[in-house]
């Protein structure tokens, strides 16, 4: 059994994969992925088909010599986008005031493409500690605004793939994590503006987030998650935000990395804090 993107792919898997590119010489690896994505039902829980998942799990599958795609219709290989500071990001005056002293917080959804999307990732190259890095599968990002002052912006996308600590927190099991985890959702990046200082802002955003994003995600992906997560390198960070906004600390990672299934570190432990969005998240994550 081999996994690549969240999905188990069996040999017979793998040989009707390989079967398929050999049926179609002459498909290009976008319908390609599609063809594959309906032979073995690899979809969304909202029925749409898995075709980016499905393209990179494919690549993967390339790389480690189970399968042969054909050539890649783009003539150079992408590069990884490089976000060159400008003017736009720089830094500004600094705001300082308690949050109750601001204006009323704002949170606005950043759509994919467009000058608000390039300027989301301009700052989070910039500003964040792990700079910017694509996100794949589902995912929402947000800049959130105090008035007209942008003062913040985050993240949500998808869950680590395993993690001791959350599935003793939870009490599943593998068929149950294999089944449930895309009610989970990862913060990914959050950012406070490094100009804005403002005691209790932190925690605020959290808040209105963990309100506002399980609607969002219904609307995108067509259910809501139930439980999100995050990872906060300590000594670096304390979580200080997280638990004042009522997020629980359950563990620590153990450096493999979010989507990795190797058994060394490779990264930085990280504390591990959930944040159940329903009462009965248990019940629905164990079904």
């Amino acid at each position: 059994m081999k996994r690549y993107c969240g999905r188990d792919f069996s040999p017979e898997d793998l040989q009707a994969i390989a079967r398929t590119i050999e049926l179609n010489p002459t498909v290009k690896r976008t319908p390609l992925s599609r063809l594959v994505c309906e032979q073995l039902d690899w979809r969304r829980p909202d029925g749409r088909l898995r075709e980016m998942s499905c393209r990179v799990a494919m690549l993967r599958m390339q790389a480690d010599g189970l399968i042969t795609l054909p050539a890649s219709q783009i003539p150079k290989p992408r590069r990884r986008a490089q976000f060159i500071a400008t003017p736009a990001t720089d830094e500004q005056p600094v705001l300082a005031a308690a949050v109750h002293e601001l204006p009323a917080l704002k949170l606005s959804i950043v759509d994919g493409r467009g000058a608000a999307s390039r300027l989301w990732n301009e700052y989070v190259a910039r500003y964040h500690y792990l700079g910017y890095t694509p996100m794949s599968g589902g995912q929402i990002r947000y800049s959130v605004h105090a008035g007209d002052r942008l003062v913040a912006l985050l993240s949500f996308g998808a869950s680590a793939w395993k993690l001791a600590d959350r599935e003793r927190f939870i009490g599943w099991g593998h068929e149950q994590r294999r089944r449930n985890l895309q009610l989970i959702v990862n913060n990914a990046r959050f950012l406070i503006l490094p100009w804005i200082q403002s005691k209790g802002l932190a925690s605020k955003i959290l808040g209105l987030a963990a309100r506002r994003l399980p609607m969002d995600w219904q609307a995108r992906y067509g259910y809501r998650p139930v439980m999100l997560e995050t990872f906060v390198e300590s000594p670096r960070h304390k979580g200080t935000c997280y638990k004042a906004a009522n997020w629980q600390l359950v563990g620590r990672t153990v450096g493999r990395g979010k989507n990795s299934t190797a058994h060394e570190q490779v990264l930085p432990t990280k504390d591990i804090w959930l944040y159940p969005l329903r009462r009965d998240f248990a019940a629905l994550l164990q079904d």
